[in-house]
């Protein structure tokens, strides 16, 4: 055993420079991290929890209206452009057209204007991953909108093409979006 040790302390004191150097990278991506997550200082930090009752409602399906599996999503939804719903025999969430919107009223907080922007996606809702997935926008939700319109430019001059916006109002109640753009 006291070769072992011996031949340990040699190994660690020989690669010191090398975990020198694997600490500045760490310590570079914990602080890319922080940075991160300062940005996503969001204007709305709590929303309302919302149940699946609240947000989809059971369809009864088959011959005798047995079954049950179908769900009808109530709330506004988003989808792409590329979006083709599955044969109705197999779709388990029907968005309905009505509920489905493309575009966003975005206000910039530092020129205190508002822009129409149309939605490139749903980035994330706070209520549930599965209202992420399926592009269900509430209260507090955060989507990406197109902003290549607006002529922003980054530091290296490049235009910006998509920003993310946290949506400020219930948008089933008023019929549009209405978010904060999140500089």
């Amino acid at each position: 055993f006291g070769g072992f040790l011996v031949k340990e302390a040699v190994v660690s004191t020989q690669s010191t420079g090398t975990e020198s150097r694997a600490k500045v990278l760490s310590n570079m991506v914990k602080q890319k991290r922080k940075e991160k997550a300062g940005k996503w200082s969001v204007p709305i930090p709590q929303v309302k929890q919302m149940g699946e009752d609240e947000v989809f409602k059971v369809m009864a399906t088959g011959k005798r209206k047995k079954k049950a599996w179908k769900r009808m999503v109530t709330k506004v939804t988003y989808v792409g452009e590329d979006f083709t719903r599955k044969p109705p025999k197999y779709e388990r969430f029907i968005r309905p057209m009505a509920l489905r919107f493309k575009k966003a009223h975005v206000t910039h907080p530092e020129l205190k204007a508002t822009f129409c922007l149309p939605m490139i996606g749903v980035k994330k809702n706070p209520n549930s991953p599965m209202y992420t997935q399926l592009g269900v926008i509430t209260k507090g939700t955060v989507i990406e909108v197109n902003v290549s319109e607006l002529g922003l430019v980054t530091t290296g001059g490049k235009v910006v093409w998509g920003k993310y916006a946290q949506v400020t109002n219930h948008p089933e109640n008023d019929g549009c979006i209405n978010a904060v753009l999140l500089v």
